[in-house]
């Protein structure tokens, strides 16, 4: 009755807020104003050939469109450096509904080898999908990625209430969201700006950002629940851990996975 409780309440809210304006998980960027996050010193050479005029043999692309004229004063180090950071800042503390899902698969481990076997599959996922859709092999409108990332969130949530151990099909659902979640990746890193020179050093760069990020996310839930679970004699035991945080949490997951997917859907 517990868990069905949190669900009542949880879609009972959803359907209340689902008419209200949208909240943006992934705010679109501005081009080359105030801190938009896309790359500096794409900005900097698209001013200097805006102001110039001249063509130049190397080349940009910039969503899907390819910018003549782009010099870039930056060694390989330098772009490895910030495609990281930039990897690093989507996810912390920019992707909200990233790190929801991410929060979603550790509060359904309660041990390192199911962590570790979600956390690999989502991985292989979102690098395949991240890789193809970077180069241009293919191409999902966000009308469709956007949603279904979010419901991704609702689903391992509420999976998370139903379940308490590992299910035989976890691995897979994980995967299988974890293709849109590249997807979305791929969308950001469009936006940020690709040197043609530079493309696959900037795409690794950013997906190693990126998984420096969701390491970030589990090594700060894992202090978090070790620290509670020691001076919090309620959340000692699995039981109680799991009635006081497992369940409420994920809840309040599955209220923001489903919000955003109707924001999403019909906003």
């Amino acid at each position: 009755m517990y868990r069905v409780f949190f669900l009542v309440a949880v879609f009972f809210a959803c359907t209340l807020l689902g008419g209200l304006e949208p909240l943006q998980a992934h705010p679109e960027d501005e081009f080359c104003i105030g801190d938009s996050g896309l790359d500096p010193e794409l900005c900097r050479a698209l001013a200097e050939l805006d102001s110039a005029g001249e063509d130049d043999p190397q080349s940009v692309f910039y969503g899907t469109t390819e910018i003549q004229g782009i010099e870039l004063d930056r060694s390989v180090w330098e772009t490895i450096g910030l495609y990281i950071e930039l990897g690093f800042i989507h996810i912390l503390p920019k992707g909200y509904d990233h790190i929801l899902f991410v929060l979603a698969l550790f509060l359904a481990s309660t041990k390192w080898r199911s962590l570790l076997l979600q956390v690999s599959a989502f991985t292989l996922a979102h690098t395949l999908t991240l890789g193809f859709a970077a180069a241009g092999f293919i191409s999902v409108p966000a009308g469709i990625v956007e949603p279904l990332i979010a419901l991704s969130i609702a689903v391992v949530a509420i999976e998370n209430i139903f379940f308490r151990d590992l299910t035989r099909w976890r691995p897979l659902v994980v995967f299988g969201f974890g293709l849109f979640h590249g997807l979305g990746f791929a969308g950001v890193l469009s936006d940020l700006g690709l040197v043609r020179d530079q493309f696959l050093v900037s795409l690794i760069s950013f997906n190693v950002g990126v998984e420096f990020g969701q390491l970030a996310v589990i090594g700060l839930a894992l202090a978090a629940t070790l620290l509670a679970r020691r001076f919090v004699p309620m959340l000692s035991t699995e039981a109680g851990y799991r009635q006081y945080v497992v369940w409420p949490a994920s809840a309040l997951i599955a209220f923001m996975g489903m919000f955003w997917f109707l924001s999403r859907v019909f906003g």
